[in-house]
């Protein structure tokens, strides 16, 4: 980090924000290309991998409040990437399913994401990549 004071360089929000940010300058780009946000494609690619499931458990999935969900799902039902399908066994709620084409894109988008995760950590060795992954999922686990 050039001409950053040193006290900043031992604050631990400053240093993980500017992480956060040179991470969303390799990855917005490259999903631009898809028409998708990096929040969206995490949407997609959970009710992709997870099967239809309701907005509310796909919010607490992501850890965002219901009005962002009901925003996010929205943009992903308008695309054709998302359909709300009523369940059967309550027809008054709506599950989630991705469509032929939103499973397409979430698989794209994961590998376009992947490249720019492995340009953010090429500066790592492989033990400390690991090391980094572990650490933070400890961190932002519940438990704390």
């Amino acid at each position: 980090m050039a001409d950053v004071s040193p006290l900043l360089e031992a604050r631990l929000g400053f240093l993980l924000k500017q992480a956060h940010l040179r991470l969303t300058s390799l990855a917005e780009p490259a999903l631009a290309e898809l028409g998708l946000s990096a929040r969206e494609l995490v949407a997609l690619t959970v009710i992709a991998a997870e099967g239809p499931g309701s907005q509310q458990h796909l919010a607490a999935r992501l850890r965002v409040d219901r009005s962002t969900m009901v925003v996010l799902v929205d943009a992903l039902e308008t695309r054709g990437l998302v359909e709300r399908r009523r369940q059967p066994e309550d027809r008054r709620a709506y599950a989630l399913h991705p469509t032929a084409r939103g499973k397409r894109l979430a698989a794209r988008g994961e590998r376009l994401l992947a490249d720019a995760h492995e340009r953010f950590l090429a500066p790592l060795t492989d033990p400390e990549r690991t090391a980094l992954l572990d650490s933070l999922r400890r961190l932002v686990r519940d438990e704390a």
